[in-house]
């Protein structure tokens, strides 16, 4: 049976993995560090989690891992590609099966390295 916190480090890693694919579609290059703790920072504010600087550093060194992979087998690519996963602004919508699919994979890489 799956924590909730391993949902919550699941739904992160998804959401900056997919802010890796969003800089990657807008200029070509993947977010800077600072850029990627900065979005982890910001999702935990908005999704009211507490979640210390280091578990996001570590979350943010598997989102770089993961997002070349996943752009990879998703074809997402283009910013018109991704515009779709979003609800509310930034707020990742979990009945995309697209979402879903790379949530599959964030947690699927967090029980690997449990």
């Amino acid at each position: 049976m799956t924590d909730s916190r391993d949902d919550i480090r699941a739904e992160l890693l998804c959401y900056l993995v997919v802010a890796q694919l969003v800089a990657m579609a807008r200029t070509s290059a993947w977010l800077r560090t600072d850029h990627l703790v900065e979005s982890g920072r910001i999702w935990c504010k908005a999704n009211r989690v507490r979640s210390d600087w280091q578990e996001r550093v570590s979350l943010g060194q598997i989102a770089v891992e993961l997002a070349p992979q996943v752009m990879e087998s998703s074809g997402l690519t283009k910013e018109q590609s991704l515009v779709p996963l979003f609800v509310d602004g930034w707020m990742l919508d979990y009945a995309s099966p697209v979402v879903c699919g790379i949530y599959g994979v964030c947690a699927g890489r967090l029980t690997r390295s449990a």
